[in-house]
């Protein structure tokens, strides 16, 4: 069976993370609660005329795509495949609020297409004219790894060698209004928002693009070792530390194995209590990592969190800013990836130094 090698990434961040060295140039924001991306030169990637008319989302995913590809200096790809919770979503309102002011009369159907879920895997493939396997995964919270599941299976049974996955959202003005409305986004007048001693519910929200090139080759270019990952729908906290284990179980690995653990923290009171459950639990005395105080909240912000957990890897240090304890090792050969959102859609994800 062969291995799978992330050998090139691309990220498009509420962070300067296009063109730039690892958290080169970081920005603590805790007095927004919703974070706007920090914009890449469009220009260098996509024609401005054809830029005018791609939604942001559209763009930030062929931005991140390219950079990752570029890195991994793969040209031939065998597989693009896409996870989105939200898919496109300000092309979605266009065409409602234009079926509601039309009253279902006289509407043009171009935000309509534009705003289904794989308008990003598609519009990366025209720019590549790439003709391979396209897909887009919709899953919630696990979106892109289900996509990463889908690629890393492909690569082990030498049914691909070079696939692009990455995970996408963008946001929009009436969804962020009614996410607020419900609670998922913390009120505005809760500032300053600091994610780890956080006793408010909600999160900091915000939207990305993070895109990686997966290989079935070890090369310069090469982070790290994708060894497993696996989802839940529904997990107790309970039931969170045996599940742990059966996935290092099968890696033939246990917790003592794990060199540093990566964690979903979000701020929101209501649901931090799982990461804290192996922070305190069985993760204890390891070094322990979060990233959405940088990133803010969205549905594959987990792709986030492999872009940092595979630098940390590669570079074999872990910067401050990231840190949520103080412990040290001397070598990061094992990183493990947990997380989940509002109790549901829990993720394990594993990788290894090669």
């Amino acid at each position: 069976m062969k291995k799978c090698f992330i050998n090139g990434t691309g990220c498009v961040s509420s962070q300067k993370t296009i063109n730039t060295a690892f958290l080169e140039e970081i920005i603590i924001n805790e007095n927004d609660n919703i974070f706007d991306v920090s914009q890449p030169d469009y220009k260098e990637f996509i024609a401005p005329a054809a830029a005018r008319r791609m939604a942001k989302g559209v763009k930030n995913g062929i931005v991140a795509s390219a950079s990752a590809i570029k890195e991994a200096g793969a040209e031939n790809l065998d597989a693009i495949i896409t996870g989105t919770g939200m898919g496109c979503s300000v092309d979605s309102e266009k065409f409602l609020k234009a079926l509601i002011d039309n009253k279902e009369e006289f509407l043009t159907p171009t935000s309509f297409i534009q705003s289904t879920h794989n308008t990003v895997g598609g519009q990366i493939a025209i720019g590549l004219q790439c003709k391979a396997y396209n897909f887009t995964y919709v899953n919630g919270a696990v979106s892109f790894e289900s996509s990463l599941i889908d690629a890393k299976m492909q690569i082990e049974a030498d049914e691909a060698t070079r696939i692009l996955v990455g995970g996408v959202e963008e946001s929009s003005e009436n969804t962020l209004k009614f996410l607020q409305l419900s609670g998922v986004i913390k009120n505005k007048d809760q500032s300053p928002y600091s994610l780890l001693d956080s006793d408010t519910n909600g999160t900091v929200f915000s939207e990305g693009a993070v895109f990686f090139v997966l290989e079935n080759e070890k090369k310069e270019t090469t982070y790290a070792e994708l060894k497993d990952v696996s989802v839940y729908n529904i997990l107790e906290k309970e039931e969170l530390e045996a599940k742990l284990k059966l996935f290092l179980n099968q890696n033939s690995l246990s917790s003592t194995d794990i060199d540093a653990v990566v964690l979903g923290y979000n701020g929101d009171a209501g649901f931090d209590d799982y990461y804290a459950t192996l922070a305190k639990g069985v993760f204890a005395t390891i070094p322990q990592v979060y990233y959405k105080h940088l990133s803010g909240e969205f549905n594959t912000a987990s792709a986030f969190g492999l872009w940092v957990a595979s630098h940390i890897i590669k570079m074999q240090q872990i910067p401050h800013v990231l840190k949520v304890n103080t412990v040290e090792v001397k070598d990061y050969k094992n990183i493990l990836l947990y997380n989940q959102y509002r109790g549901y859609d829990h993720s394990f994800t594993l990788i290894s130094k090669c």
